[in-house]
């Protein structure tokens, strides 16, 4: 035993569970936290300018460098601040540790107005957090931080939030480091793996669709040499982009909208194996047998009745799925041919204007590692099934939570992860404008991400539907800054393309510069993609 603080406890905690990398934002009741930072050498400390970046970055951390991110804010409206990218890595499954203040251990849950009270903070973040805990004394520190991390380790990963009181991260007491968590993740049960190779390997087209499981438990082998032993090609949901690279044949990429051919191949197939997905976009025919691998039971079987569920890791069920096949039948004749040609069917519905041309020149720009958070405007929309993706982890949305203005602070993070890889943010002059102020952040810690920023004046896809079937815009427009006068007020490049082509030059540019760079792609409203659904507005509106 040694005797510490409850903030030096919990950052010793941190160094033995592995962690290096801290994004928060100081104040009064971390105090005894940031002391224990400040001298602990093996932890890096980035300050954001908003505590909604601190789990942005966090989660962009996670997510591209495999790992967990870790955050750090004040209780009450620093939490609340930071519930935006915690909805972000609930929704996309990433192992975020989310560190918060607490008021004085003596006022907690008495709602008397103490600052920053927010009476029950754990409570508030119940939704978008998988595990939460309170540490009121020092010894408990230790076990309470182990406890965090086998949650994050195990099952599906999503956000864990500890909190603590500031009089306990200063007190001191005797305490116990303990050695960092050790968790196993099973695969499935061996009967459900004998019924599950069965059914694929009497499946005379079966097919595969990947989720972001996949990149979760690091499955991407397992997941290939399943695929090349069944011909079975590989479908992925955004989620799942680069699941297999899309330089293998095995991979038809993620145009799996209505009446897509993508669509009709998988419509086609009479076992689809899914992995790490909870369907909650594939909608495959009520008949279809789907063979689900996935590591949370309440999934199985959500959204698709007919289901055999694998309950366990993607990476260990896979690995045992394969060895069943491999024992019971040899590898099926090559399908490269017909899955070619299909290829080349799918690539020729990437023809809409301008989306596909801006895309194609951002994709030459960028080496084919890269990493691109695909941010919610019409580039990003658009990139979802057009985007080729070439490894792991290099390609970030923000699910289905949708969060307008994650992808700048969520680009820092993955930049942080991924300090010798182009990181590349793809954003909206409005979304880009919820978290502005993270430039001095860039600027500060030299982290070179580029940031590109398509400018319409406006909320684009708002304005766009409002005009196309509501009556006319409304609330829509937006007078932005000279984004080249505000890069340049914060000390990073600034670069203007002058026609919306010029994106992918510039990005190179920019990223051989290795600075922050901010670029911006001036742009007009653009159409509607092929793949979205138009909404069906009341009749009175008239269209």
């Amino acid at each position: 035993m040694a005797t510490m603080t409850g903030g030096e406890a919990l950052v010793q905690s941190l160094v033995r569970e592995g962690v290096t990398t801290v994004f928060g934002l100081p104040g009064v009741q971390l105090y005894g936290v940031i002391a224990a930072l400040r001298d602990e050498p093996r932890i890096r400390f980035i300050t954001t300018r908003h505590e909604q970046a601190t789990s942005f970055m966090a989660d962009g951390y996670a997510r591209a460098g495999g790992t967990i991110g870790t955050a750090l804010v004040v209780p009450g409206p620093g939490l609340l601040n930071a519930a935006s990218g915690l909805s972000t890595a609930y929704s996309a499954s990433s192992p975020v540790l989310m560190i918060a203040g607490q008021a004085p251990k003596a006022q907690i849950g008495k709602n008397i107005g103490v600052l920053h009270e927010v009476n029950d903070q754990l409570d508030a973040i119940a939704p978008v957090s998988k595990w939460r805990h309170r540490i009121l004394e020092v010894k408990d520190v230790p076990a309470a931080v182990r406890d965090a991390f086998v949650q994050l380790r195990t099952g599906r990963p999503r956000p864990v939030v500890i909190d603590m009181p500031p009089d306990t991260m200063q007190a001191e007491d005797d305490v116990e480091l303990l050695a960092p968590a050790s968790v196993t993740r099973p695969a499935a049960d061996g009967r459900s793996l004998d019924a599950a190779a069965a059914s694929l390997l009497a499946a005379a087209r079966p097919a595969i669709y990947a989720g972001g499981g996949v990149h979760a438990s690091a499955a991407h082998e397992a997941l290939w040499a399943v695929a090349d032993h069944l011909q079975a090609a590989v479908a992925e949901s955004a989620e799942g982009k680069g699941a297999i690279s899309d330089a293998s044949d095995l991979s038809l990429g993620a145009a799996v909208w209505s009446g897509s051919p993508l669509r009709r191949y998988l419509e086609a197939a009479d076992v689809i194996l899914v992995v790490g997905s909870r369907l909650a976009q594939g909608a495959f025919r009520p008949d279809q047998q789907v063979i689900q691998i996935e590591i949370d039971p309440d999934e199985v079987g959500r959204n698709h009745a007919k289901t055999l569920g694998l309950v366990g890791d993607a990476r260990a069920t896979l690995e045992q799925l394969l060895e069943r096949l491999r024992s019971a039948s040899a590898p099926r004749e090559s399908r490269k041919a017909e899955r070619e040609t299909l290829r080349a069917t799918i690539a020729v519905t990437q023809t809409q204007e301008p989306q596909a041309s801006i895309l194609s020149s951002l994709r030459a720009g960028v080496p084919e590692d890269a990493v691109l958070i695909a941010g919610m405007t019409q580039i990003g929309y658009y990139s979802r099934p057009f985007w080729p993706v070439y490894g792991p982890r290099t390609y970030l949305t923000s699910s289905y939570s949708g969060n307008l203005g994650f992808e700048f602070p969520l680009g820092l993070g993955a930049k942080v992860a991924s300090p010798k890889r182009a990181v590349v943010a793809v954003s909206g002059d409005g979304g880009f404008l919820y978290g502005a102020q993270e430039l001095a952040t860039a600027a500060q810690y030299r982290i070179n991400l580029v940031t590109v920023v398509f400018n319409d004046n406006a909320y684009g896809n708002v304005a766009r539907d409002l005009d196309d079937g509501w009556g006319g815009s409304f609330g829509a427009d937006l007078v932005n800054p000279d984004f080249m006068k505000l890069a340049d007020a914060y000390g990073v490049v600034g670069m203007r393309a002058k026609t919306p082509t010029d994106v992918g030059k510039l990005v190179r540019d920019a990223i051989e510069l290795d600075r922050p760079v901010l670029i911006e792609v001036p742009v007009d409203r653009m159409p509607r993609p092929l793949f979205f659904t138009q909404l069906r507005p009341p009749a009175k509106y008239g269209r």
